[in-house]
């Protein structure tokens, strides 16, 4: 999508802090960290919300899934970390291309926030 934020920081028209990269999806350190480590994966097909994935993207969001915690281990989430998936306007969703908030590094508590 030719506006959204998240697809130039994939083609590379806006910089990123990149952790990981590939065919699939994009891993990079999130500008208005929320946590020590906070970094957003995202899968590189544009679709804003799990409700309007195809099978093609639900497949990218199984992979994502399952390379999230060798990503989170390299950046030495081994304590634990939460996961976010934000969806639509009253959830915070701010940028409307499907991401998963990876957050860690300190002690996050029991509450969701």
């Amino acid at each position: 999508m030719e506006n959204c934020v998240f697809c130039k920081i994939i083609a590379g028209e806006i910089p990123s802090s990149k952790v990981y990269e590939d065919e699939d999806m994009l891993v990079f350190r999130d500008i208005n960290p929320q946590a020590k480590v906070h970094c957003l994966c995202v899968p590189k097909s544009h679709f804003a919300t799990l409700a309007e994935m195809d099978e093609a993207q639900a497949e990218l969001v199984k992979k994502c899934m399952i390379k999230i915690p060798e990503i989170a281990s390299s950046l030495g989430l081994d304590g634990g970390y939460r996961l976010i998936v934000n969806q639509g306007k009253d959830a915070g969703q701010t940028v409307h291309h499907l991401h998963i908030h990876i957050l860690g590094g300190q002690d996050m508590g029991e509450k969701m926030l």
